[in-house]
């Protein structure tokens, strides 16, 4: 090799549970040519979608013991190993986009704490649309709720369903439209996209959005590879991943409006929350943020306190 042509190629592998037609994946493959690109082809990244090389529960180990370099996680899916994980699936903790958008920022620094304690970096974070409720009938009071078989999916959900009076089932997604078909399940809360994806006209009358809750996804890269890397790399790929939060949200925001249209165009009924039934819905939240802070303790105080100034 002549002198200063000695630049080795490195190739990356990134695991992430969700299929390609997900706005997620779409942003993940733009974020992976972006860094090729920005480093003239040096460092590639080779993306293993829809679960095809780890599943949700394992991508987060496998960055960690360099079995991939990078990984796309749920965070809420880890609340089990740190419930400070679940921030932003506590009900009505955000009220918009706006606010989702703080919760991420003050969110940072503690998810990046903990990340580097296992040899870990936040590249960034994505979050979800926000969730509604499914329902058979309009959403008049919580008593719609109250005795109700609720689809849950986590521990904050079966909270909540416990909270609002409602028989809680754990319902996998691609389970969705056979529960609701038998009655084992008869309501529920998550996004429009997801009722896009399962079909939910072919199970419920009604779609009321309510900002329940916006999660995220985190993709992360494990420090050793990252630092690794020449610094130019370093900082191609800390700028690619800053691009990738910035689309991240504009993506979001253009599928609620195209799933929930969607909805709609396919005949479920958008509703509407009235005052009262709102003002009941955050007094749970209240009740759910106070729990959260609980078992949190200090960092979770100085989040929701941060949150709220």
């Amino acid at each position: 090799l002549r002198g200063g042509e000695a630049h080795a190629q490195t190739k990356w592998q990134m695991a992430t549970a969700y299929p390609d037609g997900n706005f997620h994946t779409r942003n993940i493959r733009e974020f992976c040519a972006d860094v090729e690109q920005t480093t003239g082809g040096k460092l590639q990244i080779q993306l293993h979608s829809n679960a095809s090389l780890l599943p949700m529960p394992q991508i987060k180990r496998g960055v960690q013991t360099g079995q991939v370099q990078i990984g796309e996680i749920l965070l809420t899916a880890y609340s089990n190993e740190d419930p400070f994980f679940d921030a932003d699936a506590v009900p009505f903790l955000v009220p918009d986009f706006a606010g989702a958008k703080k919760l991420a920022e003050l969110q940072k620094p503690y998810i990046e704490a903990r990340f580097g304690r296992q040899g870990l970096s936040l590249l960034y974070s994505a979050t979800w649309p926000a969730a509604g409720f499914y329902t058979q009938v309009p959403m008049t009071s919580l008593d719609v709720l109250k005795g109700s078989r609720f689809r849950t999916f986590s521990p904050l959900t079966n909270r909540f369903a416990a909270l609002v009076g409602a028989n809680p089932v754990l319902v996998q997604q691609a389970e969705l439209a056979q529960a609701f078909a038998t009655g084992i399940a008869t309501a529920m809360v998550t996004s429009a996209q997801t009722g896009v994806d399962t079909s939910a006209w072919d199970y419920a009358k009604i779609f009321t959005p309510a900002v329940f809750s916006m999660t995220k996804n985190a993709v992360l890269i494990s420090r050793r590879a990252l630092e690794g890397l020449p610094a130019d790399q370093q900082a191609a790929v800390r700028a690619a991943a800053a691009r990738a939060d910035a689309r991240g949200w504009t993506y979001a925001a253009e599928a609620q409006e195209h799933s929930q249209a969607r909805l709609a165009e396919k005949g479920l009924t958008i509703g509407t929350i009235p005052a009262d039934v709102r003002a009941g819905l955050l007094a749970i939240g209240a009740t759910m943020t106070e729990e959260w802070v609980a078992r949190t303790g200090e960092d979770g105080k100085k989040l929701v306190e941060a949150l709220r100034a």
